[in-house]
């Protein structure tokens, strides 16, 4: 019976969560806590601390961590299946339908239009994320090493088509030299 529980109330998070995994956590946590009362708000506050210390979105590991504390293993990997499958089956059928119409002049077209709003999207993410304690006073010291690696790492990476797991690995070492 926890099986169904787990399998049922992560599908429900996973089909009805929106806005990513923050957005998830007070659903979680009513899920969780208060509803079927698998363990306490404090323990809870532990499993968002540590969801946020290890890599991945941190609704799966939340679903990862409490499947296991209720249901061992097997939990684990329901909970985790359970919250990513509505987006799969979605996914599923977009790709199917992106197949199905590849070759349709307004799905092309879309998809073309598209390309550089997404490189714009991302270029702002880039911008948010270099705040001010990294790269807002450009007098000499290490925010200049800081726009060195950065410059040249994207030369290297779009100029000169080096691997860009190599760059990663140099602009640490780099890292580590400069501070």
């Amino acid at each position: 019976m926890i099986y169904l529980q787990l399998f049922w109330v992560y599908l429900k998070i996973g089909l009805l969560g929106f806005g990513g995994g923050y957005a998830m956590l007070s659903m979680i946590q009513f899920e969780v806590v208060e509803k079927h009362a698998w363990m306490t708000m404090s323990e809870f506050a532990d499993v968002v601390a540590l969801s946020q210390m290890t890599p991945g979105p941190i609704s799966i590991n939340c679903a990862t961590y409490v499947g296991y504390q209720v249901g061992g293993i097997f939990g684990s990997l329901l909970a985790s299946f359970s919250i990513v499958l509505p987006s799969l089956i979605l996914l599923y059928f977009v790709l199917k339908f992106l197949f199905k119409h590849k070759d349709n002049f307004i799905i092309k077209t879309t998809l073309r239009d598209l390309k550089p709003f997404i490189a714009g999207l991302i270029f702002a993410a880039a911008m948010l994320m270099m705040d001010k304690t990294t790269f807002s006073d450009f007098g000499i010291g290490e925010n200049n090493v800081s726009v060195i690696i950065c410059a040249v790492t994207f030369v290297a990476i779009f100029f000169f088509k080096v691997n860009p797991m190599i760059m990663i690995a140099l602009s640490g070492v780099a890292g580590l030299v400069f501070f």
